[in-house]
């Protein structure tokens, strides 16, 4: 199982066990355990409802691409450790990532 901590938009955090190789984006899985995200464009790194900041073990996790950079450059809040949810898949690096949700709401 792959640990991760999610905070709401609110501070509180609740903390997510994800099976291995479950092939899904954090987008997903976030939409999955009924936290209020949009995701308008459905993953496709369009619209940035997804947005998150990795609070803890940003790290480990793949590069950014150009697209999401592009993407998150649009947003006034987006920082050095923002990310989008539908461009991080699910696996092994994301082992203890912290993650606080900062897109819209859904």
């Amino acid at each position: 199982m792959i640990a991760i901590t999610i905070e709401d938009r609110k501070g509180e955090r609740q903390d997510i066990e994800i099976p291995e190789g479950i092939g899904l984006s954090l987008m997903e899985v976030m939409k999955a355990s009924e936290y209020p995200i949009l995701a308008t464009c459905g993953g496709m790194a369009l619209c940035a409802t997804c947005h998150v900041e990795v609070l803890d073990g940003g790290e480990h996790l793949p590069h950014i691409s150009d697209a999401e950079l592009d993407i998150l450059d649009t947003l006034p809040d987006a920082g050095s450790n923002s990310r989008l949810a539908c461009q991080l898949r699910v696996d092994e690096s994301m082992q203890h990532t912290v993650f606080r949700i900062r897109g819209e709401e859904g």
